[in-house]
């Protein structure tokens, strides 16, 4: 009797899988993307990188300036570098 209900549970289990893979792809293809919304529009990741590589701010000081963690900073840094570094 176990067994029976143990296959069902795995049955909807599957069926669960298969309509969120199909509603994820489905929201891709309408230029969708899953997870949070970022913080710092384009151009103000653009400003940040200008400030933080020329030298006229600190890390610590573009973040407060933006009121973002400085975390976010060193991510968008290291990002950064990882684009430039694989075009040269």
């Amino acid at each position: 009797m176990m067994q029976i209900v143990g296959s069902f549970a795995e049955f909807e289990r599957a069926m669960l899988r298969e309509r969120t893979r199909t509603g994820l792809d489905a929201a891709r293809q309408q230029g969708r993307i899953g997870g949070r919304r970022a913080k710092l529009t384009s151009q103000q990741q653009k400003e940040v990188i200008d400030l933080v590589t020329s030298g006229r701010k600190t890390g610590a000081d573009a973040a407060r300036l933006f009121r973002v963690h400085p975390s976010t900073v060193v991510r968008l840094l290291a990002k950064h570098r990882h684009e430039t570094a694989t075009e040269a």
